[in-house]
């Protein structure tokens, strides 16, 4: 039988391996649920980004975000106009944050015992480690410990319609990811990557796109 230390160390070197893979290997995963008859629109159409909300015209946060919108549509051969009234097509985004809420967790997390110079027994612990006449924390044994952080539900909206005296809806998107980081710049990017992934995809369906953060940390 292998000493009941060697054991306890291997265990513990495998439990900060996952949390130290945890936390290099970041993924945003989101909802995305798309509605469309784009198959009706000419290709080449011509297009202009509007915010959903009017009282957003000319806020340099709403510029930064359509400017993403646009570089992903002209990637599909539609091109970017100024006036909304001159394009064939508008496209209207919708975006915003929920107010966070609070999770729960537990891990299981490793207790230290003292070890004089004739070992410790502990009422979890089933053997001595004897360390000669040297004194010491060791590991040997697993407890739970609560924590808690706080998530936020990041969404995108699209619709792209073509103006006239009807509105004539050609495309309804919209993305939901739920994660740790309530900035909304950063996320963007990543939001409108989900829209746009297999686009326009199957009309009807939710589908759940995961993008590989590599190199951060995993707080997404």
């Amino acid at each position: 039988m292998k000493p009941m230390f060697k054991s306890l160390k291997f265990g513990s070197v495998l439990v900060l391996l996952a949390l130290v893979l945890g936390a290099c290997a970041s993924n945003l995963k989101s909802d995305v649920a798309r509605f469309h008859k784009l198959n009706e629109v000419e290709p080449g159409a011509t297009f202009s980004v509007v915010p959903k909300d009017p009282a957003l015209r000319g806020s340099l946060e709403f510029e930064q975000y359509a400017a993403l919108v646009r570089g992903e549509l002209t990637k599909f051969g539609y091109k970017a106009v100024n006036a909304a009234n001159a394009s064939d097509l508008v496209v209207e985004v919708a975006y915003g944050i929920s107010e966070g809420e609070q999770v729960i967790r537990s891990r299981p997390t490793a207790y230290y015992g003292f070890y004089g110079p004739y070992g410790y027994g502990h009422p979890f612990y089933t053997g001595y480690y004897r360390r000669g006449f040297f004194h010491g924390y060791y590991p040997f044994g697993y407890a739970p410990e609560v924590y808690s952080y706080t998530v936020y539900t990041r969404a995108l909206g699209m619709d792209i319609i073509r103006p006239g005296a009807a509105r004539d809806v050609v495309f309804e998107g919209e993305v939901r990811s739920v994660g740790r980081d309530n900035r909304l710049p950063e996320i963007m990017p990543y939001l409108v990557q989900a829209m746009f992934t297999n686009f326009p995809g199957e009309s009807g369906v939710t589908k759940e796109v995961v993008i590989k953060l590599p190199g951060r940390e995993g707080r997404y």
